[in-house]
């Protein structure tokens, strides 16, 4: 069974019609692979939408090395440029990540 996390990141990829950034402002070569290639576009969605509700979960401490970590991902994620590959194995690493860290809360039910 998928855990709630799961889907509410799926529910609000649905209504989701653009990047988690605006596309018409992407300059480097990795935001306009991710605004011309649906597949990425979605998971650009899904892994924020993932972090911004795990962050939400968390006391201020661990907000801040989640904030991070965010930003050591997307500076890896800017080095990838235009290569699909590359970014499509960056937001699988980043989910892993995410979705291990909401596993590893401790759930009353």
């Amino acid at each position: 069974m998928k855990s709630i996390l799961t889907i509410a990141v799926l529910l609000l990829s649905f209504t989701a019609c653009a990047a988690s950034f605006d596309c018409t402002k992407a300059k480097a070569a990795d935001e306009k692979a991710i605004c011309t290639t649906p597949s990425l576009n979605d998971k650009d969605v899904e892994m924020t939408t993932t972090y911004h509700l795990l962050r939400g979960l968390f006391a201020m401490g661990v907000q801040g090395d989640m904030q991070d970590a965010q930003q050591a991902w997307l500076k890896n994620r800017r080095q990838c440029g235009g290569d699909i590959t590359c970014l499509n194995h960056a937001y699988n690493s980043r989910l892993q990540q995410l979705n291990a860290m909401y596993d590893s809360i401790n759930k009353p039910l």
